[in-house]
């Protein structure tokens, strides 16, 4: 049996701690739960994200997206490319510049946003808390983003 003295010596390591372990397995079980409801619209969490972000802002550049997405290129490349594949978008390139390109929404994929008026609805029944509760909790997201983009 530890003493205290070597138990408060190690305590800022202690699992249960930690503000980063259940930050993690909530945001794994999260997507998790994501899956059946997304299933449906043939997404996965990280497509209906970027396709969320394309609804409320309409068509941008692969460089806007993964500022908002905070995704490289090499993450969003392939999943555009699958939304493309699916019709929900269009990738064009700048003539200008090759190297930069256009993101749309295709007529399939604006579609797709009424049938995605389900999952938030199938969610809250999986995230039992109250309206005030998830409310106070994404606000705190929100600031501890804030916080952390400021230290980059």
């Amino acid at each position: 049996m530890a003493n205290d003295t070597i138990t408060d010596k190690y305590s800022s390591i202690r699992l249960g701690n930690q503000i980063c372990f259940p930050l993690y397995a909530c945001a794994k079980e999260v997507v998790r739960l994501y899956r059946k409801p997304l299933e449906k619209l043939g997404l996965t969490y990280t497509q209906y994200i970027v396709m969320m972000i394309f609804w409320e802002h309409g068509g941008m550049t692969e460089k806007e997206l993964g500022e908002i997405v905070h995704l490289d290129s090499g993450t969003l490349a392939p999943l555009l490319k699958r939304l493309e594949k699916q019709s929900f978008i269009t990738r064009t390139r700048f003539e200008s510049n090759k190297n930069k390109l256009y993101i749309a929404l295709t007529e399939k994929g604006e579609k797709l946003k009424e049938e995605a008026l389900h999952v938030p609805e199938e969610m809250s029944r999986c995230i039992r808390l109250s309206g005030e509760e998830l409310t106070s909790l994404k606000n705190l997201l929100d600031k501890m983003m804030v916080m952390m983009e400021e230290t980059k």
